[in-house]
């Protein structure tokens, strides 16, 4: 028997509901049912399985409220937990109208004229999903619906930290009978996601890069592939010329959203030293209007901390920051109310890269801004980085963003906006250093990463080749 798992509700601090991981052996058993389903799946056209997508994304409306619930339990916010939801139901559109195109068989001439080439693909049979706590629903099917789309089995185990949701979703999965064949949700800690790599031929991690390296090395263990996405501490420059209103509401927006418990949220600004002082004296102002959402989860738009290890994190980060000389303008600590870990936005000058909070994913509501003098130096502070996930960059003219962006090491740059990256899901993009491993999620290559790719090398006439041997007769 597994050892069962209590669960922290992050509103009120209460351990008020328990998971029990599956035995190996179960789990196991699970991988099994899904590879015999699989086959079935793969062989269905592709427009037969947009129907079984389509109709779970009914199933899904019709439970839209028990649905929400779960979420506003697991992460204490309701906001963002609707819109989870309704991003979760565009990704299930978006793939069922892109997938016909990609999964297309394609024939062309080669450089030899009396040979073809035919290109299809075949989708791996077992995808594994190992998701985060901070967008429960979204990252734990980002990957789950173009895999299916593919022609994949998957099996998905969510963060052990918000598992509430997992049972009315697959309330709406047992609904869909070709759909349960082929899709399973488990709740589990780290030994159940240790586990699932030995079962699976592919696996798909979101989270740390402590634990993603981990998941690669055990991949590569495995002859297994894998797509890593993991931290980021991005970066914002704003230049002499920008639109300060528009940056300081952008920039708010992306550091704070979800309490700051984003990849892509903005982590480190700076700030050019011409406009230093307004622009950080704007985002106090603009900051101290946002509230918590304490009493009530609609009291405020700053819900709170999930993660009571991350709630230490924070806490540490500003700690280390002060003794190091910052100086905090609003908010400042983790305090605790009504049992839950809460963190008012916060903006801190006097920063520099000797300071956890400038270089360690801090994934709470924390903006520490630092000045620069000059073009290169900004460029080089937002590259001074192990990560490499998504910026932004502030300046009158497009030309100058973008330039600027060129020179930027990360994924995604949004220009005069902030945090487009978790909105946009179009255009493929990679992660850059430690903040990701394999083909982009978003894009056409979504869909590709998830099959192998086969060529067949037709002759088209009976002539014997000019490579054969020549002295060998009928």
């Amino acid at each position: 028997m597994s050892k069962p798992i209590e669960v922290r509700n992050p509103r009120t601090g209460k351990f008020d509901y328990v998971i029990v991981p599956p035995p190996p052996k179960l789990l196991s058993q699970q991988c099994h049912r899904l590879r015999r389903g699989q086959i079935i799946w793969q062989k269905l056209a592709v427009e037969e399985r947009i129907v079984a997508l389509k109709q779970w994304k009914q199933a899904i409306l019709s439970e839209r409220t028990q649905l929400t619930e779960a979420l506003v339990s697991d992460t204490g916010r309701l906001s963002t937990s609707i819109m989870e939801i309704d991003s979760f139901i565009a990704n299930i559109d978006k793939w069922c109208n892109l997938a016909p195109q990609l999964l297309q068989s394609t024939a062309k001439n080669t450089s030899i004229p009396f040979i073809s080439l035919q290109q299809t693909a075949v989708p791996y049979p077992l995808v594994g999903v190992i998701s985060p706590w901070n967008f429960p629903l979204s990252l734990s099917t980002i990957d789950t619906i173009p895999a299916l789309l593919a022609g994949c089995a998957v099996i998905v185990k969510p963060s052990e930290i918000t598992p509430r949701f997992v049972a009315p979703l697959m309330t709406t999965v047992n609904n869909i009978p070709q759909l349960r064949e082929v899709l399973n949700f488990l709740e589990g800690g780290s030994q159940t996601g240790a586990a699932l790599i030995e079962d699976v031929d592919l696996i798909c991690f979101t989270g740390s890069v402590e634990t993603g390296r981990l998941v690669a090395e055990n991949a590569a263990i495995n002859f297994i592939p894998a797509f890593l996405e993991l931290g980021g501490k991005d970066p914002a420059i704003v230049l002499e010329s920008a639109d300060l209103d528009l940056a300081t509401s952008a920039i708010l927006w992306a550091s704070v959203t979800n309490t700051g418990q984003s990849c892509s949220a903005i982590e480190r600004i700076y700030v050019a030293e011409s406009i230093f002082e307004e622009f950080y004296h704007q985002l106090v102002t603009k900051a101290h209007q946002l509230k918590l959402a304490y009493p009530t989860i609609d009291s405020g738009e700053i819900g709170p901390i999930i993660s009571e290890k991350q709630a230490a994190i924070i806490n540490d980060h500003l700690q280390d920051a002060i003794l190091k000389g910052a100086l905090i303008h609003c908010g400042g600590k983790v305090e605790e109310l009504g049992g839950g870990w809460w963190c008012r936005p916060t903006v801190i000058t006097q920063v520099n890269h000797s300071m956890q909070i400038m270089t360690e994913e801090t994934f709470g509501p924390i903006m520490p801004v630092m000045c620069f003098a000059n073009l290169e130096e900004a460029v080089n502070l937002a590259n001074d980085s192990i990560y490499g996930l998504s910026a932004a960059v502030f300046a009158e003219s497009e030309e100058l963003a973008i330039e600027v962006a060129n020179q930027i090491e990360a994924g995604t740059i949004s220009i005069n906006d902030a945090g487009l990256s978790s909105l946009i899901n179009e255009g493929d993009r990679n992660a850059f250093k430690f903040s990701g491993l394999g083909g982009s999620r978003i894009g056409t290559m979504g869909l590709n990463r998830f099959l192998r790719k086969k060529a067949f090398l037709r002759k088209t006439n009976s002539n014997k080749d000019p490579w054969w041997f020549n002295n060998i007769s009928e």
